[in-house]
């Protein structure tokens, strides 16, 4: 099976552990979501461009605000 996916701008915890939210789909066209916490390249490679192009991602804030009389 093959898929193919693209970076979001979601961080999630998974597992307790930061990971990107990624979204793609198979060949066969379902579509699938992806946390992924950690990527290797490697190590013979130059990782630079990857990294270069992961940054450009931008990181998607989402702020909660609550009321705290509640707590």
């Amino acid at each position: 099976m093959k898929i193919t996916v693209e970076a979001t701008g979601q961080i999630q915890t998974v597992n307790g552990r930061p990971a990107r939210l990624w979204k793609g789909k198979t060949e066969s066209g379902v579509e699938v979501r992806c946390w992924i916490a950690l990527i290797e390249v490697r190590k013979d490679e130059d990782s630079t461009q990857f990294e270069r192009e992961l940054r450009e991602v931008k990181v998607e804030r989402q702020l909660v605000s609550f009321d705290m009389r509640i707590l």
